[in-house]
């Protein structure tokens, strides 16, 4: 038995185009993130999928939804899949973030999956209440087909917990584009990694973008 685990960062929005801090505010899709969505459900629409988790982001569930109508599988919304809480970094750039908050920068830089930033998450609670729902897919889900709409950081702290990787390493070792799935084969020997941050369903000119 074997079941086919895809995670899927949802599509561009304004806030990932100018590599902003996006947890909780909850920015749509702009106009290539819908046409990231649309081109998933074309290249995707006709697999047989089991079950499609997803986020209760916006920018994830229009994500989910072409997908899921070509599919007539339901969207479960999971809330164990929502972004990490940047706090009071929520909105900013980078560069905002150094110039207002300069030494808590510096200390969460250090360290971001044990260090939060003002007023948001650690990795490791994301970790805490990330992890458990994929631990339930694994339970539920002996085998078939599976897709978990997210968001970056999440979906980067998932890949860790289930290649074995310590979480600290989340930012530094793992990418997950825009738009881009990553798969897991996943049996009683554990989980194995079979595709990381694809875009092949996209078209050519969504395959390099500005921003994260």
């Amino acid at each position: 038995m074997t079941l086919q685990l895809f995670l899927l960062r949802h599509g561009q929005t304004e806030f990932s185009r100018t590599n902003r801090f996006c947890g909780e505010i909850d920015p749509p899709l702009n106009a290539v993130g819908l046409r990231m969505a649309d081109a998933l459900a074309d290249s995707h629409g006709a697999t047989p999928w089991t079950a499609i988790y997803c986020s209760p982001r916006t920018r994830a569930l229009q994500t989910a939804t072409p997908l899921s109508q070509r599919a007539r599988v339901p969207i479960q919304i999971d809330d164990g899949l929502r972004e990490i809480a940047y706090g009071d970094w929520e909105g900013l750039t980078h560069d905002e973030v150094v110039a207002r908050y300069p030494e808590a920068y510096t200390y969460w830089s250090h360290d971001p999956a044990s260090r939060g930033t003002p007023g948001g998450e650690t990795a490791f609670k994301v970790a805490a209440r990330a992890t458990p729902v994929i631990g339930h897919l694994r339970e539920r889900y002996e085998d078939g087909r599976v897709l978990v709409v997210s968001h970056k950081a999440t979906l980067r702290i998932i890949v860790c917990a289930l290649l074995g990787m310590d979480v600290r390493l989340f930012r530094e070792r793992i990418s997950q584009p825009v738009g881009a799935l990553t798969a897991f084969e996943i049996t009683e020997a554990g989980a194995r990694l079979t595709l990381h941050g694809d875009v092949s369903h996209l078209p050519a000119d969504l395959r390099a973008l500005e921003g994260t």
